[in-house]
């Protein structure tokens, strides 16, 4: 099937007459406390093997941006700062001229040149390859779904210098280039990738801690990078992430002193983490979008019966109830499919109705969708990992669709993230999934694009819709914030319709930290600037 192909775009973020990302440096953490302590923190097992390209989860996404730094990253706030990046310059948003700083090295000693980013990136891009993130590369000319195609467009002019041609112009493409798929990679991993994956050499602020620093299913132990001079450098001695079965345990561990930094107060814990950690906890708004998808390939879900099952069951769920009393004010219930914190969010999108809380029109469509096929006695079930804290509002989302329409629905816990990833990849889903998603980059395309346009890594399901890709490519090469932003909303009007995510709510981040550690930063993503913590 022929595929279009999408740049990605946030022009509310980035001037379009500014064609240039020009050099600058965070601000940095006080350097207090112990410079060898080690941090711990909460996190879970990586799914696949740790290759930037194919890493789209949050339990190999922390370690990937901890030990690999990239063309540029991010701050706190979301802004876009240089790191390896000298400049990304263009003058007409299309064709781009990367300048590397001189002196970055991997921790073998390595250098990191034009060809560490070219190389990596032309793996990922490759349809053999079957990396999940290559669709990140499909603004670049010669990328293809189709067929094992170069990336035509990318460049070498020397070590420190490349270039980059896009298929569109795009005036802030430097936007996604802290993401993990962009990382470079040391000739050393082109002898034995596999092997490569389990013990990554990086450029980062952090390295692994020595060939056993992953203990699978345990943890994983990263080091300061001593050689480390960029605008993320470490002022403490590393940082253990520990793979808990269960956020309660890692909610008792912090209590317990046992564990430095929470980033997801389990919701047993909501009336009182913060009297628990006085002074120590957070609870701000963060790019999270939460929902649970029905896969496309399951009978009765697709077609115009699935269209009506969607509408009927997001109408069936009382969002604003269970917000209140399950999340206790750390979630908002969704009016679309991205986050209020990006620039461009709406509440007022046509079709958002179907997001409302509608017991009797909810009653009127399932019964539709009965005339064309009667869904009898099937069991409605929704998957989550019950190492993330979700069996409460999934009971309570399965009761409030049970009670509305009539039918039998249930939760289907899986042990660990990885194991109801696996049967996402594997299309061995029996019912709905749960499908958070944490942005990748500070940008309203980055909720859109990976997941519902057909053939992205993270569209798991099988949603396939031309008129929404054609609307989603329009908004990418939009010549005015206003014009990009209306089509990105009109793009959600068509998920609106369609529904092949049910959105939820938004997620704040909950965190608390032990009185070990100081300048404790949650990001925008929700995910801490470890590099700033100071401890002892």
């Amino acid at each position: 099937m022929k595929r279009s192909r999408i740049g990605i775009s946030a022009v509310a973020l980035l001037s379009a007459s500014a064609l240039a990302l020009a050099g600058c440096s965070a601000s940095e953490a006080p350097a207090e406390g112990d410079s060898a302590a080690i941090i711990t923190t909460n996190g879970s097992e990586p799914q696949q093997s740790l290759i930037p390209t194919n890493t789209t989860e949050t339990g190999g996404g922390k370690v990937i941006t901890s030990i690999f730094a990239g063309l540029v990253s991010y701050t706190a706030d979301g802004d876009v700062v240089n790191e390896v990046a000298q400049s990304i310059e263009s003058e007409d948003g299309q064709n781009w001229t990367v300048t590397l700083n001189d002196g970055w090295t991997f921790t073998n000693g390595e250098a990191v040149t034009s060809d560490s980013f070219v190389k990596a990136w032309q793996y990922g891009a490759l349809l053999d390859n079957a990396q999940s993130s290559s669709y990140f590369f499909d603004n670049i000319e010669g990328f293809s779904y189709d067929e094992n195609s170069e990336l035509t467009g990318l460049e070498v002019i020397s070590d420190t210098e490349f270039t980059v041609a896009l298929i569109n112009p795009e005036a802030d493409f430097p936007l996604r280039l802290g993401y993990s798929a962009f990382m470079p990679l040391p000739e050393v991993a082109w002898e034995d990738l596999d092997a490569f994956g389990e013990n990554p050499i990086g450029n980062g602020p952090y390295m692994l801690d020595g060939e056993d620093a992953w203990s699978h299913d345990v943890q994983i132990d990263l080091v300061a990078n001593p050689d480390y001079d960029g605008v993320r450098k470490a002022v403490n001695g590393g940082v253990s992430i520990i793979f808990y079965t269960s956020q309660d345990a890692a909610y008792a561990d912090a209590l317990g002193g046992n564990l430095d930094i929470l980033d997801a107060v389990p919701d047993s814990a909501f009336a009182t983490y913060e009297s628990d950690f006085p002074g120590r906890s957070v609870n701000q708004p963060a790019a999270i979008f939460q929902a649970f998808n029905m896969p496309y390939y399951l009978e009765h879900w697709s077609g115009e019966e699935g269209k009506l099952r969607r509408a009927a069951i997001s109408m069936s769920i009382d969002r604003a109830e269970i917000t209140e009393i399950i999340f206790q004010g750390t979630r908002t219930p969704a009016t679309d499919f991205t986050s209020p914190v990006i620039a461009g969010h709406s509440d007022n999108l046509a079709g958002a109705e179907v997001l409302d809380f509608n017991p009797d029109e909810a009653k009127k469509l399932w019964a539709e969708a009965d005339a064309i096929a009667p869904y009898g006695d099937t069991v409605f079930d929704l998957a989550y990992n019950a190492d993330g804290g979700h069996q409460a509002w999934v009971d309570a989302v399965v009761n409030s669709i049970s009670n509305t329409l009539g039918i039998e629905a249930v939760g289907k816990a899986y042990p660990t993230f990885k194991d109801a990833l696996n049967d996402r990849d594997a299309n061995a889903l029996t019912g709905a999934t749960r499908a958070g998603w944490q942005a990748d980059y500070p940008s309203l395309y980055n909720f859109l694009g990976p997941l519902y346009v057909d053939g992205a890594g993270s569209n798991k399901e099988g949603y396939s819709s031309p008129e929404f890709e054609q609307i989603l490519a329009d908004g990418a090469s939009a010549s005015s914030v206003e014009e990009a932003t209306a089509k990105y909303q009109e793009a959600q009007e068509v998920l609106l319709v369609d529904l092949p995510s049910i959105p939820l709510w938004y997620s704040n981040v909950t965190g608390v930290y032990s009185d070990s550690v100081d300048n404790v930063v949650f990001g925008w993503d929700s995910v801490p600037l470890y590099n700033e913590v100071t401890k002892g």
